[in-house]
């Protein structure tokens, strides 16, 4: 299902749900005061960030489906469906931020559909605890996470870019903005010409919107210029602009198809993000290259930056995160626990 056909999960007209607060002059109220018109539903709809919106599409499939199956109303759905939705979930063995995520595209449904009464989710928030714990003891995964790429892995892979090719230059300005930007792939796909500017410390780069930027008030980040021929922001930025100005693209999307005759097409999109990121770590042979994708430009961004001592509060506004984000602390605790370590001076 596309983006645009996302919508939200109550038909354009209803009768109030038993979970709905009764409103100031409810006998007065007709059908028509509790009916979102399908522009309106569109608007709405289009105010869930793009990926947000595909996640709890598939998921609220999923749940909506299982109801019927099992006989159980998906909407208003009660404390007891979703327990037992979660149960289910950890019976087939899924990864638990997946279950996570159901249990938060449910409560999100509910509250786009009006329903202020939504499923309490102790108790399906207590099975997932059980669950974790009991995969923890069974010695199963926890939460995989992207490896951060270093200065040095970044190196790598930009040496294993073509640079005499247009895609091999794109693919260098993909990498260092990842990691200078601490761009999510949304933020660098969505990208113009225009959104870049060189100024005489470095690059200037509008990120129009982003996850945390909710009212899309846009923000200016400084990106200073680099200190290696190979990952210079500038360099690599003019390097592609020049390969755009002689195909004729001298506006639009920065970052662009190529195909296999080395014709430049139209945007990018954010799957293939991954795909070139993860394959030039393969080639670049870094460390658990299969694991890393497009997010370990983004988490080594932070990383790199916290262990030459920039502070969390600067790290956290220069990629976007809010300022008390339990990600960019997670980063931080993966310096630390090397950096400050109790036994780095022991003499083992």
């Amino acid at each position: 299902m596309g983006d645009g056909e996302w919508m939200l999960p109550a038909a354009a007209t209803r009768e109030r749900g038993p979970g709905d607060a009764l409103p100031e002059n409810a006998d007065a109220h007709t059908a028509a005061d509790y009916t979102l018109s399908p522009r309106t539903q569109a608007l709405i709809a289009d105010g869930v960030p793009a990926n947000t919106r595909r996640a709890y599409t598939r998921q609220w499939a999923a749940f909506t489906a299982w109801c019927a199956r099992n006989g159980r109303i998906a909407l208003p759905a009660t404390a007891h469906t979703l327990a037992e939705y979660a149960s289910g979930l950890c019976a087939a063995d899924q990864a638990p931020a997946s279950i996570e995520q159901a249990i938060a595209a449910v409560r999100t449904m509910h509250r786009l559909a009006g329903h202020t009464g939504q499923p309490a989710t102790e108790s399906a928030r207590l099975a997932l605890r059980a669950y974790k714990r009991r995969r923890a003891e069974a010695g199963g995964r926890g939460q995989r996470e992207a490896p951060p790429i270093t200065i040095d892995a970044l190196r790598a892979m930009v040496s294993a870019c073509n640079l005499g090719t247009p895609a091999g230059r794109r693919d260098r300005l993909l990498l260092v903005l990842g990691l200078a930007l601490m761009g999510r792939r949304s933020e660098l796909v969505a990208l113009t010409r225009e959104d870049v500017r060189e100024v005489a410390d470095g690059l200037e780069v509008t990120i129009r919107t982003s996850k945390t930027d909710k009212d899309s008030a846009g923000e200016t980040i400084a990106i200073p210029r680099g200190t290696h021929p190979l990952t210079d922001p500038v360099a690599a930025w003019r390097d592609w602009l020049q390969v755009l100005d002689q195909a004729g693209h001298t506006s639009g999307r920065l970052l662009r198809r190529i195909d296999r005759h080395g014709t430049i097409g139209p945007s990018l999109g954010a799957d293939a993000v991954n795909v070139i990121v993860r394959a030039l770590a393969v080639r670049a042979g870094v460390p658990s290259a299969e694991n890393v994708t497009a997010h370990s430009l983004r988490a080594g961004g932070a990383t790199v930056a916290y262990a030459a001592g920039v502070p969390v509060a600067v790290i956290a506004k220069h990629g976007r995160w809010a300022p008390a984000s339990p990600v960019v602390l997670r980063y931080i605790r993966a310096v630390d626990r090397w950096r400050d370590n109790a036994m780095r001076n022991v003499g083992l």
